[in-house]
């Protein structure tokens, strides 16, 4: 029977850590798709303060 390579196994642990570590980091620097149209949605959605002063006078 082989013997297990512990070596190889903890190199291959490492290696998976440093990589999600890494994909963790990009999508922490870089904002998704996602993100982006949802910032671009919350602007859409603010209100123009001027439609406010119409709404008033109208109701006066």
């Amino acid at each position: 029977m082989a013997t297990p390579n512990y070596a190889f196994e903890k190199r291959q642990r490492d290696l998976a850590k440093k990589q999600k570590k890494e994909e963790k980091r990009k999508r922490k620097t870089t904002p998704s798709d996602d993100q982006a149209q949802a910032i671009e949605d919350t602007f859409d959605q603010t209100v123009d303060p001027q439609s406010d002063d119409d709404d008033n006078k109208t109701s006066t």
